[in-house]
């Protein structure tokens, strides 16, 4: 059985694409990127912020250094099924990503209690991480996902999310996948991911397609557009 990475440093290019221009792009792609196994699938965050959303206020002001913290699920899990805890930081424009697994019901604990299951030099850094910002579990956010990788290059993968949904309420993992939506039903977010320079037949497929990329963040983009918004409705903003 293969091992579960756990540390990942690469570039990341997101782009929001249309349903339409979505299909052409999978037609060009075909010859060069195979679907995996899991065909689609659907991912579970919570995602770990201050109570005045601290990390992610900072993140949209587009620092050359910016982090966030997420417990991740594929699928919605039991209290034994695994799930990762993910320490993600972005430092001028790479992506290094730092995670470690323990069942839901553990991780949960962890998380919210800082309860440590075991002797773990990641688990170590992100309850230093929790404590620095005191962090606690602030939005939930499922969406699903087509993800291709190379057929020369297996650590060449695009993944294609839909249905991007959140929810402020019954932030756990063990508590259904729905939400309201985050995008137009009909937008898609691609996400390339590549530890070097593109390739030159992708790079040209999307020129043809006119498919640009852009700055994005799902739970950027759920702060600003919803719950943001909804604190200025309600009378009340963070500064």
């Amino acid at each position: 059985m293969a091992k579960t990475q756990t540390v990942f440093a690469r570039y990341e290019k997101k782009y929001v694409v249309s349903s339409k221009k979505y299909a052409k792009l999978i037609e060009k792609i075909t010859p060069y990127m195979a679907l995996d196994e899991y065909g689609k699938y659907t991912i579970c965050n919570i995602y770990y912020d201050t109570d005045s959303y601290e990390l992610i206020r900072h993140s949209l002001d587009k620092p050359s250094y910016k982090e966030k913290l997420r417990i991740r699920s594929y699928g919605t899990p039991h209290d034994e099924d695994s799930v990762f805890i993910e320490l993600k930081k972005k430092v001028n424009g790479i992506v290094y990503k730092r995670r470690t697994i323990l069942p839901c019901a553990i991780a949960m604990d962890y998380m919210n209690r800082c309860i440590m299951p075991k002797n773990d030099q990641i688990l170590k850094e992100i309850g230093w991480f929790i404590q620095r910002y005191d962090l606690s579990k602030q939005t939930y956010i499922a969406y699903d996902r087509m993800a291709y990788f190379g057929k020369e290059n297996h650590d060449l993968r695009i993944t294609f999310d839909f249905d991007l949904r959140y929810r402020l309420d019954h932030c756990d993992l063990r508590f259904k996948d729905d939400g309201a939506p985050i995008l137009d039903h009909n937008d898609i977010l691609m996400e390339i991911k590549m530890p070097l320079a593109m390739p030159l037949w992708l790079s040209n497929i999307l020129n043809e397609l006119e498919i640009y990329p852009c700055s994005f963040s799902k739970y950027g983009t759920c702060y600003r557009e919803h719950i943001f918004a909804q604190e200025k409705i309600g009378g009340f903003v963070y500064v």
